[in-house]
């Protein structure tokens, strides 16, 4: 028989599972503390041993804040829309879009959120370069030490290339015609950018092994499951991971030709597979903040964990469906029509112990918060965390990652 184990390094615990290769089947689960005050390494090695050890080590982290990522793009509404959806679809947390030619100012802005990446997007295929070009200079001028992915207009993407002398890695343009996103290009490109220079940058390991061992963003890793189950069970899947800090949103739908070429068709393109992260919704950390967000939303004063959780969810989900806003007055873009999803899983701590069956019964049953809730959907909660696993070992081992959800969500 052969093992593999799939580790998730997070910013408060690491958590590790034996997979059965030959059974596709989980055989051992174990949560420790991240050591992030010392070495990652100590608390990554301590869960490999608890579950027994491994024959294949599979890696992902959220550590140390996990993928800060700023959008630089031409129209806020249109390629910055686009290039914010891909950031988040990459398991990035998009701290600051920018859109039009950058001033001075807006650099101050940008430096001022602390990315550890930035996208440069900007202009359809053959279409407007000048915006494109002239924020290339303006990052190039501004001496920014920060990689850049540039993915916009492939026309002038060797202009742009050269006037970043190499600083950039460059990709497909994630809008190449208006109603057309391709987002797996930049996503690679950013998970490559993230493995290769933030994963080190962060200083949570000493030495080159942590990083060589990474191979995800830990929200790329849980998209790449929840794509995976959107697939097996050929329908919509909606998952909402409740944590300590931020609540994120994956969701997967079936296509819809009509929103592609229809009247309903969005100018940014439609993301058929998308995750939104909300920073300010969380059951430690971020309960002071949830509480606020509850408030907001006209929703009960949640108490303890499993209110806060239940607040958190629906907040997020709410979020989720009807997209957000560039600023007051602005109209809203990204929403999700979540009506024909047929599984909506919970993942959390809160969640996996005991508290969700409440949380999603709260989540299906929101009827008041500006967007229709799946109407037939499974309820599930993943109890043994593999999501994630499945994520990360659905390259090298599609058919035991196809295994693993299958066990876990019949």
């Amino acid at each position: 028989m052969s093992f593999a184990v799939c580790v998730d390094v997070g910013s408060t615990y690491t958590k590790a599972a034996r997979i059965d290769l030959d059974g596709a089947r989980l055989v051992r689960r174990a949560e420790v503390p991240t050591t992030s005050g010392t070495d990652v390494l100590h608390g990554l090695d301590a869960a490999v041993a608890a579950v027994g050890g491994a024959d294949q080590l599979y890696v992902c982290s959220s550590a140390g804040g996990g993928l800060r990522l700023a959008v630089v793009g031409y129209e806020a509404l249109v390629t910055a829309e686009a290039g914010h959806r891909v950031g988040l679809s990459a398991g990035a947390q998009v701290v600051h879009v920018a859109a039009g030619p950058m001033s001075g100012p807006d650099v101050t802005a940008l430096r001022a959120a602390r990315p550890d990446v930035v996208l440069l997007v900007g202009g359809t295929d053959g279409g407007d370069s000048e915006v494109l070009l002239h924020n290339a200079r303006r990052l190039a001028n501004a001496r920014i030490r920060i990689p850049i992915v540039l993915a916009g207009n492939a026309d002038a993407r060797a202009d742009a290339e050269e006037i970043l002398r190499g600083r950039a890695t460059a990709t497909a343009n994630v809008l190449p015609r208006i109603g057309v996103l391709d987002p797996l290009p930049a996503r690679a490109a950013i998970r490559e950018v993230f493995l290769r220079h933030v994963i080190g940058g962060k200083r949570l390991s000493r030495g080159p092994r942590f990083p060589s061992l990474v191979r995800a963003a830990t929200p790329d890793a849980v998209l790449a499951g929840v794509e995976l189950l959107a697939d097996l069970t050929g329908s919509g899947v909606l998952v909402v991971d409740v944590g300590g800090a931020t609540t994120d949103v994956y969701s997967a739908l079936v296509p819809d030709a009509e929103a592609e070429t229809g009247p309903r068709r969005d100018v940014a393109g439609t993301l058929w597979r998308a995750r939104t992260v909300e920073g300010d919704l969380g059951v430690a950390v971020g309960a002071p903040s949830t509480r606020t967000a509850a408030a907001a939303e006209k929703l009960p004063a949640p108490g303890d964990d499993r209110e806060l959780a239940v607040a958190a969810a629906v907040i997020a989900l709410r979020r989720h469906a009807r997209g957000h806003s560039a600023g007051p007055g602005q109209p809203r873009t990204g929403g999700r029509d979540l009506r024909d999803v047929r599984l909506v899983v919970g993942s959390g701590g809160v969640l996996r112990h005991g508290g969700g069956t409440r949380v999603l019964d709260a989540v299906l049953g929101d009827i008041g918060g500006g967007w229709v809730p799946p109407e037939r959907a499974k309820a599930l909660v993943d109890e043994q965390y593999v999501l994630a696993a499945a994520g990360l070992l659905a390259v090298d081992h599609p058919q035991v990652a196809a295994g693993l959800l299958g066990h876990s969500f019949r």
